[in-house]
C-alpha cells in the first residue's frame, strides 16, 4: 500500500503548475520631506472605527507616511476642536478624522455629521493643513452583528481610501509649494 502512494510514475505523470506570480506591491512616490500625520479617532463604536485606523496605518506606511500619531476623542462632535489645536501646532502636515455618527442622543445624526464635516473644512482652510474625513453616518444602523460586520468592513475600505487621499494630497501640496517657492506658480 505504501508503494502505491509513493509511486514515482504517478507523481511525474501529472503536469506541474508553475507558481502564480504575486503582484508586486505598488511603488508609491516618496516625499521630499518627512510627513507627520495626526489621526483623530472617535471612541463611540470604537471597535468599528478602529478598522479605519488599522487600514489607514497599513496603507499610510505603504505610501511612505510613517509618522502617524493617534489621538482619541469621546465622539465625532469633539473631532474638529482637536483637529484645529493639532493643526495650529504646525507639527502635522495632515490630519485625518474617523468616527461613526449614528441615531441617538440629543442630536440628530445628520446634524452632527454635517457640523463635523463643515468644521473640519473650516480647520483646513484656516490653517492650510489638509484635513481628511472618514466620519461616516449611515442612514440605518442597528446594533446587530450583521451591521457591525458590515461597517467594520466598510471602515477598513475607508481607511485605505483616506490614506490614499492623504498621501496624494500631501504629494500634490509638496509639489505645488515647491513650484510657488521657485516662482513657477505665483
Amino acid at each position: 500500500m505504501n508503494q502505491m502512494l509513493q509511486d514515482p510514475q504517478t507523481e511525474t505523470s501529472q503536469p506541474t503548475q508553475p507558481p502564480v506570480p504575486q503582484d508586486p506591491a505598488p511603488d508609491h512616490p516618496r516625499f521630499a520631506k518627512p510627513q507627520r500625520v495626526a489621526f483623530v479617532q472617535a471612541c463611540w463604536h470604537r471597535e468599528v472605527v478602529a478598522e479605519a485606523r488599522i487600514a489607514f496605518l497599513k496603507e499610510a506606511e505603504a505610501r511612505h507616511l510613517t509618522h502617524v500619531d493617534v489621538f482619541e476623542v469621546p465622539g465625532s462632535f469633539e473631532i474638529p476642536l482637536h483637529a484645529q489645536v493639532l493643526a495650529k501646532t504646525r507639527r502635522y502636515t495632515a490630519i485625518v478624522a474617523a468616527g461613526l455618527v449614528v441615531d441617538g442622543g440629543i442630536y440628530r445624526h445628520e446634524f452632527v455629521a454635517d457640523t463635523v464635516i463643515k468644521a473640519l473644512m473650516d480647520v483646513q482652510l484656516r490653517t492650510e493643513v489638509p484635513v481628511f474625513s472618514a466620519v461616516l453616518t449611515p442612514q440605518q444602523f442597528h446594533e446587530t452583528e450583521v451591521h457591525y460586520d458590515f461597517f467594520r468592513k466598510h471602515f477598513a475600505i475607508k481607511g485605505v481610501e483616506v490614506a490614499a487621499a492623504c498621501a496624494e494630497t500631501l504629494l500634490g501640496l509638496e509639489r505645488l509649494r515647491g513650484q510657488v517657492a521657485a516662482g513657477i506658480v505665483g
